[in-house]
């Protein structure tokens, strides 16, 4: 713990209070990320097997293997698809309020990783406007005798902060990015499970189906 406060400390003396804050937003953000990995896998986020073959057999008219199959299901949608058994067309807009409901819990956080991306390189390029004030306020201070040295030291370390910013938002938004994508692959695997179990082709009537011949006088 003594390490982890001097490194900070060093930290803070070298970049200044705003690098200290963006490695505090680094950390809340790996946590962040870390719990969302940990929810995916939870909720069996991509893996839809069993839940697919349920969904083709019920397809196919075989409702006994669908049920069957659906209990092996660890998929998170799996519930939505057992009321989706028992609903008619008529229940597709509470079909899917169901499913956005999980698919709302499971996005939970995006917004916070969508903050950091967009605020992170905004305070480094604030610490840098600050660093550039304090190393010209040093320069004026040497009067006559000026050091290059002194400036580009100033600058060097305002500078920073920028690349600590960068440095933080740029895996952020790559990593909010792959969860967004992911989350419309599960939007997608969704409406198609409903919308074929809602509407089999098993259930389809065939006579319906077949055009009446036309009456001859």
């Amino acid at each position: 713990m003594t390490g982890i406060v001097e490194i900070l400390r060093q930290t803070a003396d070298l970049g200044g209070p705003v690098v200290v804050l963006l490695l505090v937003i680094s950390v809340i953000t790996l946590a962040a990320v870390l719990y969302k990995i940990w929810q995916f896998s939870t909720a069996g986020v991509g893996r839809h097997r069993a839940l697919k073959e349920s969904v083709a057999a019920w397809d196919r008219g075989d409702r006994s293997a669908a049920l069957s199959a659906l209990k092996h299901s660890t998929s998170y949608l799996a519930p939505v698809i057992e009321m989706g058994f028992a609903a008619g067309p008529e229940d597709a807009k509470r079909l899917e309020a169901e499913a956005e409901v999980r698919f709302a819990r499971l996005e939970s956080g995006f917004r916070l990783l969508d903050s950091v991306a967009q605020i992170a390189p905004l305070l480094g390029l604030f610490g840098t406007v600050l660093g550039m004030i304090k190393a010209f306020q040093s320069l004026q201070d040497a009067g006559a005798q000026v050091d290059p040295s002194l400036l580009a030291g100033g600058i060097w370390v305002a500078l920073l902060t920028t690349a600590v910013g960068l440095a933080v938002a740029m895996p952020t938004a790559m990593v909010l990015s792959w969860f967004e994508g992911r989350m419309d692959a599960e939007r997608v695997t969704a409406g198609r499970a409903i919308a074929t179990v809602l509407h089999p082709q098993g259930r389809r009537d065939p006579a319906a189906q077949t055009a009446p011949e036309p009456s001859h006088a």
